[in-house]
């Protein structure tokens, strides 16, 4: 007789469970107390919580202030008798790099009235005149292997309140200010259609500037702007490549009320750094006898250093990046390590993640490190790629897959590597050398990285398998969210349409993941042609146009906006995306006037029978066509509904 299973506790949206009535998870743009915020209406949210039940919010008011006391008013609501927890701010306009201060009171069904604590928003560059940086690159060879280091020294000669960085990159980029990386985040900016939208990220780096002489360094890697590896899909071939490039203003407020901005321009400082190679597809190649010690630092002579190069904007929409980033997770120690000679290891993690090793050893200068990631193992032992390196095209072996390359110094004890440009799908990893090297498990562990998405669900059994799906579906879910849902994170790492439109209930019950899908809508609205058609991967280098891309798939242009409303009551994704849902019913309903399309894959390598094309299909258009109609009910377009 089976035991039967119990599901012990499920939470998701809204559910905190309390003991007094509070009003909080105060969030703007879904983002608690963001900074670089561009919108000029702002969404701001909050969450009435009690541990009673039939509690029901039935008012509310807001005030906004520029300063904490709340004197400088911006927007007071007065009392509005609603239960809606989620408005856009109508306040005075709002102003560039300035921080405002806010705090809701609500009222419920039973009288009781409770206030929130304050929370704020920062605004960042609200348009872009108000860029002073210029686009610099240090050359235009895209075909350059070595990645760039940029820096600048200034002089901070008053009492420093507050300092801001903004910095947009065609490429990625890792900032170091003082010789101090800035941040948590990775693999910033998140990858959209280059030419068409780039973002930037703002930090706080008050914390890292001295009075006296500074340093800011910028390490350039080529993400998905200059794709040097070539695959199927041509990312090498993209209309916007180009020589990795960034725009950056840091902004310095002093404690008399003066401002100065520190720019990109011809007067910084570039030259090669040690990272002879990176690729966000295969790997990193790394070679410690290049570095250079002190770059990113004051004092350092720079006069060996050129000048850089100005080049225009990958686009003309520079936006901030307002959502979750992407951060080293978990770190996980190696389970085991067989060792086969002394220039030959194998690590096991004891788990399958997204994300990248990092290893610590001494050796002797000149010892070449080949670490090579996997999911699986031959039967000898060794790591086995065949179920994840078949799409890879190499043009020759310079550029192996998931692969990093480090070349020691031998000049440290202890020397650590770990890429920065680069994420990997494994759970084995064979470290092997050209020179003899004493490796134990402790000498590699690994990071689970992805798109930090706060987890707001949680199903737990008396059944261990049940527990067990629920974690590994979570697993596979956020080791394929990296500012945009993938479908796999080693061979492909491809923003497939119909893979995410399938995933997105799983993802929405269990994380607060609104800001990666509302950023990968924007990504579809840059691909979306003029007739409606969308690519079947997004975002893309051009290709996705011609295969794979029928309503099977790219029907996410109507499957997630309304999934966000749905989930999260919040009706700015179906708004924005409107005009491109009706694009794109509409360019389905003149080539099938019937009503019945036969346009798609249909059940993709279905494990014994296949539907037709004809069923799948035409139920998508239909889904579509109704999402169509009840969001233009929602949104009051009577006409079209």
């Amino acid at each position: 007789m089976r035991r039967p299973f119990v599901i012990a506790a499920i939470s998701c949206l809204s559910a905190f469970f309390c003991y007094a009535q509070t009003v909080n998870n105060l969030q703007c743009e879904h983002l608690m107390n963001p900074l670089g915020i561009d919108a000029a209406a702002p969404r701001l949210s909050w969450q009435l919580n009690n541990a009673k039940e039939n509690i029901k919010q039935i008012a509310w008011s807001v005030i906004v202030a520029s300063d904490a006391a709340f004197k400088s008013i911006y927007w007071t609501s007065g009392k509005v008798t609603s239960d809606a927890q989620m408005i856009n701010y109508k306040g005075s306009p709002l102003q560039p790099f300035t921080r405002y201060y806010w705090k809701i009171t609500a009222w419920d069904n039973h009288q009781e009235v409770v206030s929130s604590a304050i929370a704020f928003f920062e605004t960042g560059m609200m348009n872009s005149s108000n860029w002073k940086g210029s686009w610099i690159q240090d050359t235009r060879d895209i075909n350059l292997k070595p990645a760039p280091y940029f820096r600048k020294t200034f002089a901070a000669d008053k009492k420093i309140k507050q300092a801001r960085v903004y910095i947009a990159v065609g490429g990625l980029y890792e900032l170091f200010i003082n010789g101090k990386r800035t941040g948590d985040h990775y693999l910033d900016p998140m990858y959209t259609r280059f030419d068409r939208r780039t973002m930037y990220v703002t930090y706080d780096v008050t914390s890292q500037l001295q009075q006296g002489d500074n340093t800011i360094g910028v390490l350039l890697g080529n993400g998905w702007y200059n794709h040097q590896s070539t695959a199927v899909w041509y990312f090498d071939k993209a209309p916007w490549r180009a020589r990795p490039s960034f725009c950056l203003d840091l902004r310095v407020t002093y404690t008399d009320g003066s401002i100065a901005t520190i720019s990109s321009a011809k007067d910084w400082k570039t030259t090669l750094s040690p990272v002879i190679f990176n690729s966000i597809y295969t790997a990193e190649h790394y070679d410690a006898n290049k570095e250079i010690a002190g770059w990113d630092q004051p004092g350092f002579i720079d006069t060996a250093w050129k000048e850089p190069v100005y080049v225009h904007a990958p686009s003309n929409n520079i936006v901030s990046q307002n959502l979750h980033p992407i951060r080293l997770i978990d770190t996980i120690i190696s389970k085991t390590i067989r060792k086969f000679s002394d220039t030959d290891y194998v690590f096991d993690l004891g788990r399958n993640i997204a994300g990248i090793s990092s290893i610590r050893l001494a050796g002797e200068a000149g010892t070449i490190l080949r670490v090579k990631h996997g999911e699986r193992l031959y039967s000898n032992g060794h790591v086995d790629q065949s179920n994840i390196d078949v799409h890879y095209r190499p043009v020759d072996d310079k550029d192996p897959f998931q692969t990093d390359i480090y070349t020691l110094n031998g000049r440290n004890e202890a020397a650590t590597f770990q890429p920065r440009f680069n994420y990997k799908g494994f759970q084995y990893v064979e470290v092997t050398s050209n020179k003899p090297i004493n490796l134990s498990k402790e000498n590699l562990i690994g990071y689970f990285m992805h798109s930090d998405v706060p987890a707001i669900g949680r199903i737990s059994s008396s059944n261990p398998t049940i527990n067990k799906i629920w974690q590994a579906t979570n697993n596979s879910y956020l080791s394929n969210l990296f500012g945009y849902p993938t479908d796999c994170p080693q061979r492909e790492k491809n923003g497939w349409t119909g893979d995410a439109a399938i995933a997105v209930e799983t993802g929405l019950y269990n994380f607060d993941a609104i800001t990666i899908y509302e950023k990968w809508m924007a990504d579809h609205r840059d691909e979306q042609q003029a007739n409606g058609v969308l690519p079947s991967i997004i975002p893309t280098g051009g290709w996705g146009y011609e295969w794979a891309n029928g309503p099977d798939w790219t029907s996410t242009i109507a499957i997630i906006p309304w999934n966000l409303y749905l989930f999260c009551g919040d009706t700015k994704a179906l708004k924005d995306c409107y005009e491109n849902i009706k694009r794109y019913v509409n360019h389905i309903n003149e080539r099938y006037p019937s009503g019945v399309t036969d346009w798609g894959l249909g059940d993709w390598i279905p494990v014994k029978s296949k539907s037709p094309i004809e069923l799948t299909s035409t139920c998508y258009y239909y889904a579509d066509a109704t999402i169509l109609a009840n969001a233009a009910k929602l949104l009051g377009k009577t006409d079209d509904y």
